[in-house]
């Protein structure tokens, strides 16, 4: 049986009300709107803060073998931390990373791997338009996701405004910003580094509230930096920065 998913809605139900398993989100059939259980299940979902969708019941079909009755919640191997616990502990001189509409989960456990290797602090994904962690996240991490803080967070732009609140500084990545990503002294502050999807990029709404734009340079048009690797480039040079400021002391 697969563990990543719970199906049929007592069980959803049950899940919701125990509140033991990590759920990122739940699907329902559009033929069941108006259902008892399901209108509890919503109501539950929403005190949570677990998102639920409706959906047309072609979406089931890879789930024929369950016994779904028109709904199914799939569940993240992971707990994840809160925001404000993370902001109540100590941090000083630290880098943590936001993504932006990272729908890839191959992307999120590499991202995750390279910040576990990188010393990064926490990583923060949002719970809409952008891939959560489940087993193919894990698998990619190579483990990685035990290791860090993982942050899920209903609204990026709340997120953002919390972190500069609590003193740190945000760093958002934009193919036409006008420096690069070096050029920003990354010693002596708390960095908080946006980094948004291949296509789309970060929003209009998290780059008015960053701190720092940067790009990585190119040397030619092809400008189609896998997401995972622009973060290498950028998290590295952090790491280089404060290594060298280390060795000066």
């Amino acid at each position: 049986m697969n563990s990543d998913i719970i199906f049929g809605k007592n069980s959803v139900l049950e899940a919701l009300i125990a509140g033991e398993r990590e759920i990122n989100k739940i699907i329902i059939s559009k033929n069941i709107h108006g259902d008892s259980k399901i209108n509890k299940i919503k109501e539950l979902a929403q005190q949570n803060g677990v998102i639920y969708q409706f959906v047309a019941k072609e979406k089931f079909q890879n789930y024929a073998e369950y016994n779904h009755q028109g709904i199914i919640a799939f569940v993240s191997p992971i707990k994840y931390t809160e925001l404000d616990d993370f902001l109540g502990e100590k941090h000083e001189n630290e880098a943590i990373v936001l993504l932006d509409g990272v729908e890839d989960p191959h992307n999120l456990g590499a991202i995750i791997r390279t910040c576990v290797c990188a010393g990064v602090s926490a990583i923060v994904v949002p719970s809409r338009r952008n891939v959560l962690v489940n087993s193919v996240v894990e698998k990619t991490s190579a483990g990685a996701i035990n290791h860090i803080p993982i942050i899920k967070v209903n609204s990026l732009v709340s997120a953002v405004q919390k972190l500069k609140n609590s003193d740190w500084w945000i760093i958002a990545t934009d193919a036409s910003a006008k420096d690069n990503y070096y050029n920003v002294d990354y010693c002596n502050m708390n960095s908080a580094i946006i980094m948004g999807a291949e296509h789309a990029g970060v929003s209009k709404s998290l780059l008015k509230l960053s701190d720092f734009v940067v790009k990585i340079p190119m040397m030619n048009d092809f400008n189609s930096l896998n997401v995972s690797n622009a973060l290498s480039a950028i998290i590295f040079e952090v790491v280089r920065q404060r290594i060298t400021e280390e060795s000066k002391k």
